[in-house]
């Protein structure tokens, strides 16, 4: 019988039958996901191996434990392998990050996330057959490079050499229906959406027509899109 304590409202088995998803490590980058999930509805079942972490999360998350993901029997007694979703967010120990993801790769989770610290971290990952690998400092570093070089306000990179950003609109667009302004054929970006105070964010059509004060969201290759945030 392997040993752990745990906290919250609900047995492991009955809330692997709800819309529920497993997190492994709840340190900043894991915490940070599983009260987002929280907030958006979903369910959470916490992993961590430290005492004090796990009862920080108490009444935060539906169901906390303390216990050793590298135990392939603690993994069942929790009922892991009925949760269809489960994020490896062991970021500090890569040996337990890696063993806790092949544990889970053999229990049968369909749908795993976790996160890598390095390049080879990742490639070790996915070699292993984990279908999402994520890089947290990586890619948040990559998207703050973008927005310290200029106006944007944000920035999310879609797939390879694709991005949103979301940016004061140039001079040049503001009071132009966007037919006219013709910014696809012009420069090689589409103008998706657009937030107007007061008003909130709308689709745009060809007759939008852009005020001073609204910001634009804009779609294209990343450079592009990136060149454009910087016209002004």
């Amino acid at each position: 019988m392997a040993k752990y304590s745990l906290f919250g409202h609900r047995d492991p088995a009955r809330l692997a039958e709800a819309e529920s998803v497993v997190v492994i490590g709840l340190g900043r980058f894991g915490s940070a996901l599983a009260i987002e999930l929280m907030n958006s509805g979903t369910e959470v079942l916490g992993i961590d191996g430290d005492e004090e972490v796990v009862q920080m999360h108490n009444r935060l998350l539906t169901h906390v434990v303390r216990a050793d993901s590298t135990k392939e029997a603690t993994l069942r007694e929790l009922s892991v392998p009925d949760f269809s979703s489960v994020v490896v967010a062991i970021g500090g120990d890569i040996q337990a990050n890696i063993l806790t993801a092949s544990l889970l790769l053999k229990l049968g989770i369909a749908n795993i996330w976790a996160k890598a610290v390095s390049d080879p971290h990742g490639e070790i990952l996915t070699q292993l057959g984990v279908n999402h690998v994520i890089y947290p400092e990586k890619d948040m570093g990559k998207r703050v490079a973008h927005l310290v070089r200029g106006a944007m306000q944000d920035y999310i990179e879609i797939g390879e050499n694709f991005a949103l950003v979301k940016t004061a609109p140039p001079r040049a667009l503001i009071g132009v229906p966007l037919g006219q302004a013709k910014v696809r054929a012009r420069y090689g970006i589409t103008v998706t959406a657009f937030h107007r105070p007061g008003a909130g964010w709308s689709y745009t059509s060809l007759d939008t027509v852009i005020e001073d004060g609204d910001i634009i969201l804009i779609a294209g290759e990343s450079a592009r899109v990136e060149e454009y945030s910087l016209m002004r």
